[in-house]
């Protein structure tokens, strides 16, 4: 190839290729009025759509989710409804608390396993509770003797209230392995 050649046969390769570029190019059509209300449009529903998306978020947190439980402090009844030597299950269901008596004092055992936190029933024929996920067992002072339960039950703060009657307070538990079933809020003498 001599340098003569070189421009000279590029020239026409050049002129070649650009009517094939001016082919592909495809015209701008202008936008319409009906095109750009249609766009608008869209547009228009898109935002309105994030934004009620938004408010309803906004909403939504400013009322969080609320759980209602029990009241932490409830009154059981006069001691005299309690039978001696016997396990009242009366407040299981509504309260979580097993309430017994004994010839010289009244306490308020926690309805929940201290192995994986099931609630216990009372078999009154075997005199003992069990817990029926794992099999847990406790006498009825809440001491633990079989099964998984790595602790006894826990007890509530029990008092006697102004009128006369039993007062259970959930806010305040007391542990046998700390020592704490000694506290002479952790039982009631009769």
């Amino acid at each position: 190839m001599t340098p003569a050649a070189g421009p000279a046969a590029a020239a026409p390769a050049a002129a070649a290729k650009a009517p094939v570029a001016a082919k592909t190019a495809q015209p701008v059509l202008p936008l319409t009025r009906r095109g750009f209300l249609s766009t608008l449009g869209i547009a228009w529903t898109a935002f309105s759509a994030a934004s009620a998306a938004a408010a309803v978020a906004t909403t939504r947190f400013m009322f969080p989710n609320v759980l209602f439980e029990p009241p932490q402090t409830f009154k059981a009844g006069p001691p005299g409804d309690f039978i001696v030597d016997q396990v009242d299950n009366r407040y299981k269901e509504a309260f979580g608390v097993f309430i017994v008596r004994t010839p010289e004092e009244i306490y308020a055992l926690k309805a929940v396993c201290t192995h994986l936190g099931c609630t216990p029933n009372w078999l009154e024929a075997e005199n003992k509770f069990k817990c029926p996920c794992h099999g847990s067992g406790f006498y009825r002072t809440g001491i633990n003797f079989e099964g998984p339960a790595p602790r006894p039950l826990e007890r509530y703060r029990i008092v006697l209230a102004e009128d006369g009657q039993l007062l259970i307070d959930k806010t305040k538990s007391f542990a046998y392995e700390k020592g704490e079933w000694e506290n002479p809020e952790s039982f009631l003498v009769v």
